[in-house]
């Protein structure tokens, strides 16, 4: 009847993106090329009265998240659309890169929010292949080709080689958090040497605004009537059957030590 009768009010509506799960370029994971449709669709659809972005990330890929948040301000601010972040478990590290897309962030008390920090792990086998007797043969075409192979002893050059790589993308991280949150940051506690925190702490911080959860708060502010529709990457039909449990088991490893660095 509302598309027939144009001066009759048509209710509020808020389009909710669903951003659970690591960051990652693998299938299965947050990032831009399987999220791009249901971003698009989150803005263009039934003209809302806002985008809220439900989100539950430990981190992952700066660049994906760069991707992500870059695709959702720019859509935002084409449209004229308002956007709120609303933290479930975690927003850390990519995660709150993520919620900084937003123009106000809500929590929960029991959130954990922040680590905007960067980090490399990995491992050292040069002592163990040595051990048992082992000889690593490598050939390059460049002298830096090889560098931080886990199967060669660690060279102090290429330590610092990575260090410089992690403050350039550390610089890009605090740059995208400080354009974000303005004056609204504390500045008496150090928030970028990647120590993360409850919500309720990141609210007396200023890495979020306010303590509440996505439904009452949206009909806090657009009123009891208002209608939520959720969008979120579509599974690959073959995906739906089975056919990515061997990706998704050898995923798993990594994934879960992500979740556990937040007791997750």
């Amino acid at each position: 009847m509302k598309n027939w009768i144009p001066f009759l009010k048509s209710q509020p509506r808020v389009n909710v993106v669903r951003l659970s799960g690591t960051i990652v370029t693998k299938r299965g994971g947050l990032n831009d090329q399987a999220l791009a449709s249901a971003i698009e669709r989150a803005f263009g659809k039934g003209k809302p009265s806002a985008v809220a972005l439900s989100i539950n990330s430990p981190g992952g890929s700066p660049v994906q998240s760069s991707l992500i948040a870059a695709r959702i301000r720019r859509l935002a601010d084409e449209k004229d659309v308002p956007v709120f972040a609303f933290v479930e478990d975690v927003a850390a590290s990519g995660g709150y890169w993520l919620a900084c897309a937003a123009d106000k962030i809500f929590v929960d008390r029991s959130s954990i929010v922040g680590s905007i920090g960067v980090i490399s792990a990995g491992f050292g086998f040069d002592q163990l292949i040595a051990k048992y007797g082992i000889e690593r043969r490598v050939y390059t075409a460049g002298g830096s080709k090889s560098q931080l192979d886990p199967f060669q002893p660690e060279r102090d050059e290429d330590v610092v080689r990575l260090k410089a790589l992690q403050e350039d993308i550390h610089v890009a991280f605090v740059e995208h958090v400080k354009a974000s949150r303005e004056d609204r940051l504390s500045q008496d506690v150090e928030l970028f040497d990647g120590t993360y925190w409850t919500g309720k702490t990141s609210v007396d911080l200023g890495l979020a605004d306010g303590i509440g959860h996505l439904l009452p708060i949206m009909k806090e502010m657009f009123g009891a009537k208002t209608r939520f529709a959720v969008f979120g990457p579509k599974k690959p039909f073959l995906g739906r059957f089975g056919a990515q449990i061997i990706d998704e088991a050898v995923n798993t490893v990594e994934e879960r030590g992500l979740w556990a660095r937040y007791g997750l």
